[in-house]
Parts: C-alpha cells; structure tokens; sequence
C-alpha cells in the first residue's frame, strides 16, 4: 500500500507592522523609563508618595535659592555636600550653627518649605538623602548619595548629633491604662460609640496603623458572635500587594470588649458595606475616614482624659507592643497580630514592656 504524502505547508512569517517603530533590545527608551517610574511610585504606599513629594519640593526650593536655578540630575556630589552642612547643625563657640545663610532660612521658613529656623533633625536629613537617591536610582543615573564621601559626611554626623543628645522622638505607647483612660471618654453618642470602637479595634487587632484602620472595609470583617470578629488585613505597609509567603496569614481577632463595640458602632451607625469607619456629621454617617483622622481622634481622647504625652495614631501600636511585652507574651504571636516583619523593629517596645515588669526592675523594692 502506497501512502500519500500531503504536501508541506508552509511555515506562516509574522505579519508585518508597518506602523511600529522597532525598539533597541539593549536600551530603554525616555517613554518606558517613565512609565516603570510610574508602576513603582503607585506601588507604594500613600504616606510613602507623600514623603516622597515633601522631600522633592524641599530639593527645589532649596536649589532655587541656594544656587538660582532649578533643579537638575544627575545632583552633583558638591551640591548634595552642601546641602548636608546647610541643614546639619555643629557646635561653635558654644553655639548650633549651620552653613545656610540667615535669609535664605528665613525665606524658606516664610514660604513654608521649613517647620522653623535652624539645623534640621538628622532623620529629616536622611530621609531627603534618600529620596534623591531613590530618584536617582530609578533614572539609572550616576548617584551623589552613594559617594565615599558623602557617605562619610553623613556617618560622621549622625555620630555627632547623638553626641549631643539628638536621638529619634517616638510617640507615646497606649499601653491598657492609658487607653482605659481615652476610653472613658467615649460617652453613648454616635462620635463616642465611633471612638470606643475605633480605638478598642486598632489596638486590639494587633496595634493597627492610620492607614489600616482607614482602608478597613466591612468586606473584611467576619462576625463570629456578638462578642467576636475576625479582621483579614489584606494590605499593609510591609506587605502593598497583599502576597502571603509560606501559610496564609493569620486573621486578627477582635473578642470581647472589642467585639461589642464594634457590634454597637456598626449597628447604630447601620453600616452594612463599604468602610468601617465614616466621618460623622452631628448624626449623619458620611465617607471613610482619613488616615489623618485616626490620630486626630486619639489625641483628642488622650486631651479629654488628661494624660500627658506626645500621642498619635502609632501609640495604639506602640502600646499593643509594650503593654504585650509586660505581660510575657510570646514575641511570634505579637508579630502575628502587628505583622511586623523585622523581630528587631518590634523589640524596641516589646523589651521595654517586658524590662518594666521584671524582677531585675525591682531589685532594690
């Protein structure tokens, strides 16, 4: 038997795109560049691109008056020296100078770029060091921030300012008292059931951050009872795309004082969807807070119940930490619950709460 051959076809070539323009596989071009720029500006959080745009409106305004031209990159090495002894305060003759001229401090002061006259706080510094360097950094351009000797500078002056005494502020922890106290406050109204619960939840879910409790939906909120919750953080400042790695993360529960009052807030309030929670018009429930709003509320409540301390919306988060700390709470379960990914962020909190209830505390009682 004679087999047939079919004849061969042939091979299709890809159709032809007389419109496109070929791009170079070995370079990407000014349009693409901008637009992974973009891709990784979203991509980070909205407290971050605020930063961002902060420092880089201090770039501008301080190379507008410092040099009468606008800003450029690549930023020379000598440009970002000079920035660093305009704005970083040294002893002499007794006295915390900097290099920026009088005038140009107070013109910047006026226009609203500075907080206040004089040298800046060394993590101001670095933060706008980074910035620029970021910036530099995603443009693929030669960066001043990684030179030997800027890098040298900024050692050297971070050490000097802890030399005389300089060091990071932090917010005051809520630990229970405190917050027993701000809750107290909360009377039966529609703001006071909102506070009680907005408060009991971000400190009881693990120390939630602004940005958390604001973004809170009731999609993420599972009622097991009256008294029971479960919150599912689906994003958070370590985690923007919400990927888990390994098991899933854990839900955050919210029982028993929590629990009830966020069944009270949600049922006077006859919030069913959307943010859990809204801004409030004498009665009327309106939009989802602002993450601004959350420490806004927290130091009011601290205000109301007289308790004296720097507060903010991270002392909830703080004071989760610490008061977890004194109370020998296992520090897996608290990174559980905050979501920290670093054990050494959260032991600075965690050992002072647990160092306040130690027997080595008490030697001499």
């Amino acid at each position: 038997m004679t087999r047939t051959r079919l004849p061969r076809k042939k091979q299709s070539e890809p159709p032809a795109l007389a419109s496109a323009t070929p791009l170079s596989p070995t370079q990407l071009g000014d349009e693409a560049r901008k637009a992974a720029e973009e891709i990784l500006i979203a991509g980070e959080s909205e407290n971050t691109r605020r930063t961002y745009r902060s420092a880089m409106r201090y770039w501008c305004a301080w190379t507008m008056a410092r040099y009468s031209t606008a800003l450029q990159l690549p930023v020379s090495v000598a440009m970002v020296v000079q920035f660093i002894v305009d704005h970083t305060g040294r002893l002499k003759a007794g006295e915390l100078v900097i290099e920026l001229p009088a005038d140009v401090d107070q013109a910047l002061v006026e226009a609203g770029f500075k907080a206040a006259l004089g040298p800046l706080k060394m993590a101001t510094i670095t933060n706008r060091l980074y910035v620029l360097s970021k910036l530099h950094q995603l443009r693929h351009q030669q960066n001043p921030c990684e030179d030997a000797e800027v890098r040298h500078l900024i050692s050297r002056a971070k050490r000097a300012a802890a030399k005389r005494g300089e060091s990071p502020t932090k917010k005051t922890a809520a630990t229970r008292e405190p917050l027993e106290a701000m809750l107290a406050t909360c009377d039966d109204s529609l703001e006071g059931v909102r506070d009680r619960a907005l408060l009991l939840f971000a400190w009881a879910s693990g120390g939630r951050r602004r940005s958390e409790v604001s973004a809170a939906t009731m999609d993420q909120l599972r009622k097991v009872d009256d008294q029971s919750y479960l919150f599912r953080l689906d994003r958070s400042k370590t985690n923007q795309a919400g990927a888990h790695s390994g098991a899933a993360r854990p839900d955050k529960p919210l029982r028993g004082l929590p629990g009830l009052a966020m069944t009270e807030w949600l049922t006077r309030a006859g919030i069913t969807e959307g943010p859990i929670f809204r801004r409030l018009w004498k009665d009327t429930v309106g939009p989802g807070l602002a993450p601004a709003a959350i420490g806004t509320i927290v130091k009011r409540r601290a205000a109301l119940a007289g308790i004296e301390g720097d507060w903010a919306g991270h002392s909830l988060r703080s004071g989760f930490v610490t008061e977890a700390g004194r109370r020998k709470v296992p520090l897996g379960d608290i990174m559980a619950m905050t979501e920290h990914r670093q054990a050494a962020t959260v032991m600075g909190y965690y050992r002072s709460g647990e160092l306040f209830e130690s027997e080595v505390a008490t030697l001499l009682e």
